[in-house]
């Protein structure tokens, strides 16, 4: 007789746990679930966000840095009318001849005992005098200078203008080739030739002339 009441206030407490964990279990679980999926779709959703604007934005800033580049490319039409060098004239070369056994009494007296005299081309177009009074002068393939009666013993060389410098009142100019001379006199007849018309055309007191990258006197030393 005890059995059956003892179940029976078993099964009416079972019954009664059942109908508490319906009310009350499912409600709990929910808001963890509700909370946990906005936190995580946001914070993805807001970094992404930011991220293509950086990388679009990007761009834009690259796009402005296109004019400057092209705007070199004008100052070189600017620069073309500039003068790079000294301005054009036309007028008369002045190249220097010998006077053999003259003594200085028409021009500088040289080497054995003869006279430097200067004498004018035809009116010549030029911006650098120098270069095409030497170029002048030793173009020249005759030995007699018409009838004045002056000689040019450079007429056998076979040397060729490279350029020329001045600095201060000393004109340098630079020849290469090889000379052609007749005799011991004429080594100093030769350099006072292109010296002389050297320091005329750039309105210096002296000169200097490299053959071959060698001073002057060294090479006519072994001729």
């Amino acid at each position: 007789m005890t059995r059956p009441r003892f179940s029976a206030l078993c099964i009416l407490g079972l019954s009664s746990l059942m109908v508490l964990t319906a009310c009350f279990g499912p409600p709990s679980p929910s808001p963890t679930t509700s909370s946990a999926s906005p936190s995580a779709t946001t914070g993805p959703t807001s970094t992404a966000g930011t991220t293509a604007s950086a990388t679009t934005s990007a761009p834009a800033a690259s796009t402005p840095a296109a004019p400057p580049s092209s705007a070199p490319a004008s100052p070189p039409a600017t620069q073309e009318p500039v003068p790079s060098g000294l301005p054009e004239q036309t007028g008369p070369l002045t190249v220097y001849y010998v006077a053999v056994g003259d003594n200085g009494v028409s021009g500088p007296r040289i080497g054995c005992g003869d006279s430097l005299v200067a004498t004018t081309t035809a009116p010549v177009t030029y911006t650098d005098q120098v270069g095409p009074s030497i170029n002048a002068l030793l173009a020249n393939k005759s030995r007699d200078v018409g009838l004045s009666g002056l000689i040019n013993v450079l007429y056998q060389s076979n040397l060729s203008y490279l350029g020329g410098e001045l600095n201060g009142s000393t004109i340098t100019i630079w020849l290469s080739g090889q000379f052609m001379l007749g005799g011991v006199c004429d080594v100093p007849r030769a350099k006072a030739q292109l010296e002389y018309t050297a320091m005329a055309a750039s309105g210096a007191t002296s000169a200097r002339v490299f053959v071959n990258n060698r001073p002057i006197d060294e090479v006519l030393s072994l001729k």
